[in-house]
C-alpha cells in the first residue's frame, strides 16, 4: 500500500485543485490530503475566503481523495509522523523546498519520496486568478448600471446575476 499526501489551502476549490489532487492520487494506492489551518493559510499564502471546516469538506467530498484532515498548528512537518508518507506530492506552485522536506522525512525515519507535479492550464486555476476575475466582473457590472442610469447597486429589468449563473 503506497500512501501519498498532498497538502494546501484549497482556497475556493477550482479545477487546478481538482487536477494535482487526480495527479497526486496516481501516484500511489491511498490519497490523504492535509487542508491547511486558516492560521497556516495566513502565514505562507494569504487570508482564506472560505474556513478551514468548509475547505476541509469540500476536499474530503472530492473523488480522488481517500482522507483529508486539517493540518497540525505550529510546525508544518510534525503531520509526518502521524501518516508516514511514502510519497508527498507537491504542486507547481507550491512553496515548499523538496530538499527540506526530504530532510524532515529522514530525520524522522521515512523513506518519503517527494514529487512536484506539472502545471495544470486552465482558465480559472487559480484562486487569486477567481478573485480578480470576480473583481473584473463586478466592476463591469457597475459601469453597466451607471451607463443605464441606474443607481449603484440596484438590479435593473433582467439582472439578476451574472449571465449563465444561477444568480
Amino acid at each position: 500500500m503506497v500512501r501519498v499526501m498532498a497538502t494546501g489551502v484549497f482556497d475556493l476549490l477550482h479545477p487546478g485543485h481538482v487536477y494535482f489532487l487526480r495527479e497526486a492520487r496516481r501516484l500511489g494506492d491511498e490519497l490523504v490530503v492535509v487542508v491547511a489551518r486558516d492560521a497556516t493559510a495566513r502565514r505562507f499564502k494569504h487570508e482564506p475566503i472560505t474556513g478551514e471546516a468548509s475547505r476541509l469538506q469540500l476536499v474530503e467530498s472530492l473523488k480522488p481523495v481517500d482522507r483529508a484532515i486539517l493540518g497540525r498548528e505550529g510546525n508544518i512537518y510534525d503531520i509526518l509522523d502521524e501518516l508516514r508518507p511514502d510519497v508527498i506530492a507537491l504542486g507547481f506552485d507550491q512553496i515548499h523546498n523538496e530538499d527540506r522536506i526530504l530532510e524532515e522525512c529522514r530525520r524522522r525515519g521515512l523513506g518519503t519520496r517527494v514529487v512536484r507535479l506539472p502545471r495544470f492550464e486552465g482558465d480559472l486555476d487559480g484562486t487569486r486568478k477567481i478573485v480578480r476575475k470576480v473583481g473584473e466582473w463586478l466592476a463591469l457590472q457597475e459601469r453597466l448600471r451607471q451607463i443605464e442610469g441606474g443607481p449603484a447597486g440596484a438590479e435593473g429589468p433582467g439582472r439578476k446575476g451574472p449571465p449563465g449563473g444561477d444568480g
